[in-house]
Formats: structure tokens, sequence, C-alpha cells
């Protein structure tokens, strides 16, 4: 027999559906209706038409659209969201129709009018990852629209989506274009106030960036020893990596009245520091100067600019209120040099990238065995794995993680980045929260502006039973770095502080959120799985399982305790109470 002819072709698909969708129905059902049907009349189909879109089905809430090309399907997406946005300005936060959008090219089937297969499969994957408001889109799509949308990429990663067999490359759109979405601008804080911008790699050499980012946050952690000074954290300064700010934008997003920058370049065994101070409520230049220096006077040069920054802001202060601690990070560079790259590894999450950074932490400390921040950083290794039910030898990684604590604060009297990691990983891992928590207070005497050290603070305080310090402890943490890589964890502290209290709407808004922000963290996903449980949210509490199990497939009751922490027993049994009602095996 002569098998049946497939009809194929390459397309770009756009999935979209409403977040919240069955939450809107429940509470105004007509309403809602109707204000889908005025927004698919006036602005979506509209749309779709004018970007040569064909609107293959809908169902319910979804909508799924072929496009001839990925530049017409990533327009469409971004117009519509700008606009929703808009329309969405004037309403109660509790009405608001806001579309989620999924959108990948590939191959396709058509069958009487539909479209079948992988692509539209992937693209309905994006969907489900995108945020409220959002867009989430494909490598492929990305390789077609930069430099043709006006918006940012923002690389997630690699995702593993459900049913697709090999990973794909998953980057979220920022419209950034649109005013609606801007930042919120932040008050400026009773003291001066300064976010240091990453130094630009003069060097030629792409692998030396890592060098410049790790001079950059020793500036950064110099001026955080000053306590009448405001420092924005090096994770929320690094933002801006890459690009181009404007000066007084950036001032309103961070919320300081100083922006430091400046330039590295390395040659041989020379280097040279230039820095601009930049008041951000006029643009205006208020210092400048350059350094030179041998390679071995690397840590003076920091100090250098570290003080004289200092002394711009503040010509009138005594001489030993802008004096501060020197502190070197380790005498041996080869050393820092492993210690940077593995903190590099860490901010990738992934648990390749944290056995990696485990190893290059490892040699630091093989060259320097007295480098505080090294064993401090190695241990945090260990509160991921934990974390993310990576751990395969329980009793003799809980081992190895307290060692390493212990080895910071015996090393790290005076290294608050160290004691904070140790801190929270004596806490989480190691069982002893009085322990943890004791250092943490001691790094955060020696640095009141490390924001590391104010979320690690917020969580071992949930497993006190102190739940408000917590939340009050996580918020500082936010707005000492707004912008921060980790501000995933302070959302999910915040609402572990509000899921103990019994304040389980707060608690699963809040888990989804880090959940959005950091898609694979299995301590948000188990919290959102409980919360939204106990809310009587089961259906959303059962899909938070599912995605639970799909990254630790032997996660059950009965070993929940080798991955939670120390949690009081009243505390425990409200978990698990929550995960058995959310589905979770036992």
């Amino acid at each position: 027999m002569t098998p049946e002819r497939v009809e194929r072709k390459l397309a770009a698909i756009l999935a979209a559906d409403v977040a919240g969708y069955s939450r809107l129905i429940g509470a105004d059902e007509e309403g809602t209706l109707a204000r889908l049907k005025a927004h698919r009349k006036e602005l979506i189909d509209p749309k779709i038409a004018e970007h040569q879109g064909r609107v293959v089905k809908v169902t319910g809430d979804g909508i799924l659209i072929e496009f001839p090309s990925a530049v017409a399907a990533l327009r469409c997406a971004v117009e519509i969201q700008r606009a929703m946005a808009d329309r969405n300005a004037s309403e109660r936060e509790d009405r608001r129709i806001e579309f989620r959008a999924g959108l990948h090219q590939g191959d396709i089937i058509v069958e009487d009018g539909d479209i079948l297969g992988d692509g539209v499969n992937v693209a309905a994957r994006l969907e489900a990852l995108a945020e409220p408001g959002g867009i989430c889109v494909s490598q492929r799509i990305h390789e077609d629209g930069v430099g043709k949308v006006d918006v940012v990429f923002e690389d997630i990663g690699d995702q593993k989506l459900k049913n697709i067999g090999r990973p794909v490359r998953v980057y979220r759109v920022r419209c950034e274009g649109d005013p609606s979405r801007k930042r919120p601008t932040l008050a400026l804080p009773d003291k001066p106030s300064i976010a240091v911008l990453p130094f630009q790699n003069m060097s030629g050499e792409p692998e030396q960036e890592y060098f410049t980012d790790g001079m950059v946050e020793e500036i950064i952690t110099g001026l955080s020893r000053m306590r009448w000074l405001f420092v924005i954290a090096r994770n929320s300064s690094f933002a801006y990596k890459g690009k181009s700010p404007d000066i007084r934008q950036v001032g309103r997003e961070l919320g300081v009245r100083y922006v430091l920058e400046g330039s590295v370049r390395k040659a041989k065994d020379r280097l040279r520091i230039t820095g601009q101070l930049i008041d951000t409520a006029t643009g205006a230049h208020l210092w400048a100067d350059r350094f030179e220096g041998g390679l071995e006077d690397v840590f003076e040069l920091q100090d250098q600019v570290t003080s004289n920054v200092i002394g711009a802001i503040a010509p009138k202060l005594e001489q030993a209120e802008i004096e501060r601690a020197k502190r070197k990070p380790t005498d041996s560079l080869d050393a820092y040099d492993y210690y940077l790259r593995g903190m590099a590894g860490l901010y990738r999450w992934s648990r390749e990238s944290i056995n990696e950074a485990l190893q290059l932490f490892d040699r630091a400390i093989a060259l320097d065995p007295e480098f505080a921040s090294a064993y401090g950083a190695a241990a945090w290794c260990y509160f991921w794995r934990m974390a993310n039910g990576w751990i395969t030898d329980y009793s003799q990684e809980v081992a190895e993680a307290t060692r390493l604590s212990e080895k910071a604060e015996e090393l790290g009297s005076a290294d608050a980045i160290a004691l904070s990691f140790g801190g929270v990983v004596l806490g989480y891992v190691g069982g002893n929260v009085g322990a943890g928590i004791a250092m943490i207070d001691r790094a955060l005497a020696l640095n009141p502006n490390l924001a590391t050290a104010w979320s690690a603070s917020g969580l071992l305080r949930i497993y006190l039973g102190d739940r408000d310090t917590a939340i009050e402890h996580a918020a500082r943490a936010m707005r000492l770095s707004p912008l921060d890589p980790l501000t995933f964890f302070m959302h999910h502290t915040t609402g572990m502080g509000h899921f103990y209290s019994g304040r389980y709407d707060e608690a699963w808004r809040l888990a989804e959120t880090a959940c959005r922000e950091r898609p694979n963290f299995l301590p948000s996903i188990r919290l959102a799985a409980a919360s939204n449980a106990l809310a009587g949210r089961v259906d959303e509490a059962r899909g938070f399982i599912v995605r639970a199990l799909q990254l630790d497939s032997d996660l059950h009751i009965l070993n929940l305790k080798n991955r939670i922490g120390p949690f009081r027993p009243e505390d425990s049994a409200k978990l698990i109470e929550g995960l058995r009602k959310a589905g979770l095996p036992e």
C-alpha cells in the first residue's frame, strides 16, 4: 500500500492562554467572558490579521495561531502584550485579563485545517513557562527576532519540557520599550547611596571577563563596610552588564544617588583601572580618576578606588569615618581566580554547574588552605544539592557541608561572605540553626549591606518559627538588591513565612512568583503545591506536584526530611499535610 501523503511545512507558532482563567470565571463568569470577547474583537484579531497570522483554533481561554515568519509572530505577541498592559492599567488587579504566550518555529503537520506535531507542542510548553503578561520563546525565534524587534531577550537556559524528548533553549522576552512595563522608581534611602555597575573589560580577552567582575565585586564589598553608606548588592548592579544604560534611569530603578562606572585593562603583568562617579539626579560627573600598577598590587588598587569614591561622596567626613578595614580575600591570585569561576558556576543553578563549582572551590582551597570565602562557597554548594534532592550519600555530604561551614567560621572571623554562606549551610544542611544564625549575625555586624546575609537570616528564622522577622529580613535583602538573581529565593522565604502563619493565599502567590523566576527550584515548587492545596486550590496544587516529580522522581512523603531542612515538628506536619492534599506519594 502507498502511504498516505502528509502535508508538512515550516511555520512560526504562537500558543497563548489567560493566566488564572478559572479564578476569573469563578469570580465573574459573564463579566470575564464579555471582557475577553472585547479584547479579541478590538485588539487580538486585528493584530493577528495585521501580521498575516491564521487562527488555527480557540479552546476556552486558549488560542493557537500560525504565522509565516518568526519575526511576524514575535511582533504580534509583543504588540498584543504591550496593548494589554495599557488596557489593564485601569482595571482592578483581580479583574485583569493577562495572557501568557509561547512562540516556537518548527516543522508542523497540516491536517483538515488543524496543525499538529512537535512544533506545536513546544509552543504550548513555552506558554506554560511564561509569566502573566509575558512571552517565552525558543532559540529559533530568538535567532530570527534579535535586532529586528524592540525587546530584550533574557536567556533562562535549557529547559526540559513535558513530553519533549530534547532540552529546549528558552528566552524570556522583556518588552522594555513599553513604558507601562518599566521597573518602578525606588525612593532614595535616608543616607548616601551608590551602585557600582560592571566595569568594561578593555583587555580584548573574553576569558578575563570574570577577573574584571571580581574586581568590581571587591570594590562593592569595600564600600559596603561603611555603615553610613547604602550600597546596592553586586547581583542587582550586574543586571546592567553588557548594556549602556541611562545613568539617571539606573538611579531611579535601583533607588541610589550615585553610580560608579569604569573599565579595567589588563596587559601582561600591568593593570589600569579607570572610574567615574556620577550623580544620578543630574548626570554630572563628580569625580574621575585612573589607577595603574602591577598585577601583584591588584588589591591595593581596589582599595584606592574605594577610598577615593568614599572621599568624593562625603568630603567633610573625618578620615576615621571614611577609613575602612583593608581585607584581601586571599594572597594567592590563582586561588582567587578559581573562586570567581566557581561563583559564576553557582549562579547557573543547574546540577552540573553546582558540581563544577564545587570542584573549582576545592582547587582554590588546595592553593590557599586559609581562603575562608572558598570554604563558605563550597559549603553553599551542598545547600543547593540538598534543596533540590541531588544528594546521593546523605550522611557523608551533610558531614562534609558541616566541616566546610565550620572551617569558614574558623578562618573567616572578618569575612562576611564566608560567615553568611557557612551560617546558612550549618543551619539548613547541618541542622544547627542557632549556630548558623549566630554566624550570620556576625556577618551582618561586619557588613550590614550584604543582601546575601539578610536573605540567609530570613530563611533560618523560618526554622526557629520567627516568621515575622524572616519576612522582614527577606524584604531588607530585596531592597538592598532589587534586581538580584536570588530574588526568587527571597520570594520563597517570604512565602514560607506566610505559609507557616496560615496565610495560604499570600503563600501560593509568592511561591508561584518564585517558580516563574526560577522554574526548576524544587523548594518553591513544593511550597506552591502545599499552599495551593491548603488554600483549597487542589487542581493547581496537583499541577505543581507533577512538576516536582518530573524534577525529582524519588520525592515522596517519607524522604522529605532529607530535603526540607530542620523544621519544628508542627511546621513539618503542616507542610506534609499540604503536600498530601496535593497528591505527593507516601
